[in-house]
């Protein structure tokens, strides 16, 4: 056995590659899509040792183009879901008890397989399974989980290396970090292939079992980076891959003895009912879980009278049309002051008109498809309530079209009503709503931005004046988990802005810090005393 302090590589946040054309990368990725598309995948579950086949297929088809098919896979059903926490529990005494620098190195192996000879294949995967156009998918699926792999070993090994900073004479105080007994439950999201990535294999690094799963729109991307994990060493059993429904995975993990914790991304009202659910069953476990989950937001753009049009506009049009809105991050909600509207709308129209919406697999596009038929209804509607309601204009896009894909313009409504619905709502697609305030009442729509919505995930201000900004900031202290000054309210970064939001958008535990691993360990503290006392009297109980 290795013995030794080891200290692993210092993380660097993965540059983002250009795409530009003639670049080896991009010509790299348009290889990949092309043969991708000509391919038909069939996708198993991961399960322990087996690649489990079941024959319910389910296919698989880019939201941008419908009609063709990239491949199937294979949906399970409770009993899958019971063989998998089976795998996870068989797998969990060798895995926690491997030394912990052998696990650094299976997760940083991966992190150099997708910056390496990965990267098109994950970068394709979520461009085709998710359309996200090649930048999207480059800043995500590649450069972020590969963030997310290298700084959390990092951390990892910080939290290994927190012991009690006194030890009493003759005393050696120690402290371990212990994963969870029993189980985790990673459920992921749509949208980000990181995210996907992400919560399996944070609580995996701090030596748990998991049993993941992915939304259906994800699977084709989610299978890539099974096969990453496969190639970079984790054993067995210890991530298991399942394709179930969401009640029918709830009904079998919330019901468990061994149930430790949950790692979520997704919508409030799914986190709800699950916090709900463990509650109603918190007799039934062995100990309480951990439950840490990031969900909706209505974020929001408020511009200080001071603000650069110029810069509140694209600020706008990136934080929220990039990625067609479907970013929890995205913004949704504009405060415009009145003195700056009229540029703030020209700059912003301007830019909406040299979008382009189409395929992923041009390049020319920055507007691709929202992910399925069910979203595309549901943020139509929201679009065609705004053209007949009363003091609400459609100023730009408002059209869309699901014939090929799932295509619905960049939408900018304007309200002369600060709680019109599509302020308040959270839509998750291309659609923003902007009031326009009186330029002398910055203070009333503080006031406004705080308590319009129950979310508060992400915020930005736009201020040339700093007195505004600090005003801005300290009102707005409990309406953002991440701050943005002069900046959009979206991309943070792995190791430089640690994400999540509080209220209804959840609980805080920080993606891309120390603070999120924190919560897969249970600490027990170790007190060895050298010479033990073998008299219980103290010297107080002599007599004078």
């Amino acid at each position: 056995m290795l013995k030794g302090f080891f200290n692993v590589p210092k993380p660097v946040n993965e540059p983002v590659k250009s795409y530009a054309p003639g670049s080896p990368e991009r010509i790299e990725l348009q290889q990949t899509l092309k043969e991708f598309r000509s391919q038909l995948v069939d996708v198993p579950m991961y399960i322990g040792s087996e690649e489990v086949r079941t024959g319910v297929k389910k296919s698989m088809s880019p939201p941008h183009d419908h009609k063709h098919l990239l491949g199937f896979f294979h949906e399970g059903d409770s009993s899958h879901v019971e063989q998998a926490i089976n795998a996870a529990l068989g797998a969990k005494e060798a895995w926690e008890s491997m030394e912990w620098e052998q696990r650094a190195a299976i997760f940083l192996k991966a992190a150099d397989l997708l910056a390496g000879p990965y990267r098109a294949k994950i970068n394709a995967a979520t461009m085709l399974g998710q359309s996200k156009n090649a930048f999207q998918a480059e800043i995500d699926a590649a450069c972020e989980f590969i963030d997310f792999l290298r700084f959390n070993v990092q951390y990892m090994s910080e939290i290994y290396a927190q012991q009690p900073p006194v030890s009493g004479g003759g005393v050696w105080n120690r402290l371990e970090q212990r994963p969870l007994e029993g189980f985790v439950f990673a459920l992921t999201p749509f949208n980000f292939t990181a995210i996907a990535g992400n919560l399996p294999t944070a609580p995996a690094m701090m030596g748990n079992t998991i049993v993941w799963k992915p939304a259906y729109t994800q699977i084709y991307s989610a299978n890539v980076l099974m096969q990453v994990f496969k190639e970079a060493g984790v054993p067995d059993g210890v991530i298991n891959l399942v394709y179930v429904d969401g009640p029918t995975a709830g009904n079998v993990i919330f019901n468990h003895p061994d149930f430790a914790g949950i790692h979520f991304t997704g919508s409030t009202g799914v986190f709800q009912h699950i916090w709900k659910t463990i509650g109603e069953n918190i007799f039934k476990y062995k100990s309480y879980p951990r439950i840490v989950g990031e969900t909706g937001g209505k974020d929001f753009v408020l511009a200080h009278k001071s603000a650069h049009a110029k810069a509140v506009a694209v600020g706008l049009s990136r934080g929220a049309f990039e990625y067609q809105g479907q970013k929890c991050s995205a913004a949704s909600r504009a405060y415009i002051p009145s003195n700056i509207w009229p540029d703030v709308k020209k700059y912003l129209l301007e830019d909406l008109a040299s979008m382009s919406m189409g395929p992923t697999e041009d390049f020319t596009n920055f507007i691709n498809a929202v992910i399925d038929e069910k979203s595309f209804d549901k943020i139509s509607r929201y679009i065609d309530n705004a053209k007949n309601a009363e003091g609400v204009e459609i100023i730009a896009g408002g059209h869309h079209d699901k014939s090929k894909g799932y295509f619905i313009q960049p939408t900018v409504i304007l309200t002369k009503d600060p709680m019109y619905t599509t302020m308040c709502e959270e839509i998750f697609g291309p659609v923003l709503t902007i009031y326009v305030y009186h330029e002398e009442h910055f203070e009333e729509a503080l006031e406004l931005v705080d308590q319009t919505s129950p979310y508060a995930l992400t915020g930005a201000v736009f201020s040339q004046d700093r007195y505004a900004i600090e005003l801005a900031t300290k009102k707005l202290r409990n309406a953002a988990g991440n701050f943005y000054i002069n900046d959009k309210p979206t991309g943070a970064v792995v190791g430089q802005q640690p994400f999540g939001g509080a209220r209804a958008s959840g609980t805080n535990d920080k993606a891309g810090s120390m603070i999120n691993l924190l919560r897969w360990v249970s600490p027990r503290t170790i007190k060895e005393t050298f010479v033990s006392p073998v008299d219980y009297r103290y010297p107080f109980l002599g007599k004078d």
